[in-house]
């Protein structure tokens, strides 16, 4: 039976005048149908968001956060379910969308407890004055996030605009619509008033275009490309509003030749292959000190054989999410044999008969490779790592930086001197060290270039959802 995915509007599923077909990533067969929203549907959105702001806003935070802590645990009571929406509109194995659902319990849970601790400051005039900050939501919110981890990024932008007292109007990607909306049903059901958190379907340049342009809408969070970010930044550029961008990442894994070698490999590994490699914070540029790059490459090839990729339950790395996206990452076999790469694992789009029709790529590893190239450049978004050797600590900070992006980077050393001074050096937002894409959801995420501004994730997500007002009095 085929799933039909509405808008969510004012607490209620809404029709829509036309749909757009979703497909099974696993198979290539049609897997849903998702509304196909127009300008009209997210102006409709904004006024339910509009009416519901001022009980919502002048709601006790610690009551707001009472709202957040029960949709927590409605995630986790309806995890299986949820998980099998993510697994069947992206791709990824089961037991993925299952953590990730349980991520998105958590942000609800995180900031549904800082709602009643997040607050202003006194600031000292002396005698006669008594001066104070207080923290104001802007209003009405639009959330636009991308198709790679549905529910866990919906939660990202929603649960600390809702703690600070916003309301929301949400886009998820027309390809992974339906876990946002089962997570706005949720919040309804758990006590959120009808039309603080509102989902729009459709596409980007209709849907998200409208939401950033709409002039009731005074702040937008957009996690995804750098050509739409540049979109939306100039409809916001005209309007004047902030922006929290997460755009895209290039990052940069070092690996020095006094690490725990065999845990460097295992990272390594993690780095690039969680969900295909579609995360924006993958390290795809995998920087290894000359004296043990042959070895450590061999290594890390001899693990990844033992990787299993495809559809079944127990597989480690799933499908590509989209066939557009699933077509891209293939053409980068192409360029990197123009431009010479060696070859050490994968590069091909081979077909195995266990992955039927399904868009799933081998898991692909580049040596040879100098930071010049297109694929030690670009963001492909696919399974694919390329090999860099380096010299010296100098010669793996320059490497590393030698980028347009900067959201994440990996170091792996024993010297805590030079971890420090390699976390100080690399223009990155995200530094792990000894072991890759460590965070939860306390930690702040957000990137250097043109991988973004603002930040997600942790107390600081509720700065970006706040704006600032200072009262002075004379006494």
């Amino acid at each position: 039976m085929t799933r039909i995915w509405k808008h969510f509007i004012g607490g209620k599923l809404v029709d829509a005048d036309s749909y757009i077909n979703a497909y099974d990533p696993c198979s290539g067969a049609q897997g849903a149908q998702v509304a196909d929203g127009r300008a009209g549907d997210v102006d409709t959105a904004v006024q339910s968001a509009v009416q519901a702001l001022p009980e919502w806003r002048d709601r006790r935070p610690i009551a707001r956060g009472r709202v957040l802590l029960k949709i927590a645990d409605k995630i986790r009571d309806r995890i299986d379910h949820i998980a099998e929406i993510e697994r069947y509109e992206t791709g990824k194995p089961l037991w993925q969308a299952k953590v990730e659902t349980e991520i998105a319990a958590q942000y609800f849970e995180f900031y549904g407890g800082l709602t009643n601790v997040f607050n202003g400051e006194t600031i000292g005039l002396g005698a006669a004055y008594h001066s104070y900050t207080r923290r104001e939501p802007y209003g009405v919110v639009g959330v636009i996030t991308p198709w790679n981890a549905p529910v866990n990024q919906a939660a990202r932008g929603v649960a600390p605009a809702l703690a600070a007292g916003n309301v929301v109007v949400s886009k998820p990607s027309e390809f992974t619509s339906g876990s946002t909306v089962m997570l706005a049903e949720i919040a309804v059901e758990c006590g959120l008033p009808a039309g603080v958190f509102n989902v729009v379907l459709g596409s980007g340049s209709e849907v998200g275009t409208a939401i950033s342009a709409h002039p009731q809408i005074r702040k937008v969070a957009f996690t995804g490309s750098i050509r739409a970010a540049r979109e939306i930044g100039s409809i916001a550029a005209e309007r004047i509003i902030p922006l929290t961008l997460e755009l895209g990442g290039k990052s940069p894994n070092i690996v020095f030749d006094d690490a725990d070698f065999e845990e460097a490999v295992s990272g390594a590994v993690k780095a690039f292959v969680l969900n295909a490699g579609q995360i924006c914070l993958a390290g795809t540029r995998l920087l290894v000190q000359n004296s043990i790059t042959e070895r450590f490459v061999e290594r890390l090839v001899e693990e990844l054989r033992k990787v299993e990729v495809g559809p079944a339950e127990g597989a480690r790395v799933g499908s590509i999410t989209t066939k557009a996206q699933y077509e891209r990452v293939k053409q980068f076999f192409d360029i990197a044999r123009e431009e010479g790469a060696g070859v050490a694992l994968g590069g091909t789009p081979e077909k195995k008969p266990e992955w039927g029709e399904g868009w799933f790529l081998p898991l692909t590893v580049y040596v040879n490779v100098s930071n010049n190239m297109r694929i030690a450049r670009e963001e492909v978004f696919g399974p694919v790592l390329v090999v860099i050797p380096f010299e010296d600590e100098a010669d793996a900070i320059r490497i590393a930086n030698d980028t347009n992006y900067g959201l994440a980077a990996g170091i792996w050393t024993q010297n805590l001197g030079r971890a420090h001074r390699v976390a100080a050096a690399v223009e990155a937002g995200q530094i792990y060290v000894n072991e890759y894409s460590a965070g939860g959801v306390e930690t702040p995420l957000g990137g250097f270039k043109q991988s973004g501004y603002g930040r997600e994730k942790g107390i600081e997500a509720l700065h970006h959802y706040t704006q600032l007002k200072c009262v002075t009095i004379k006494i």
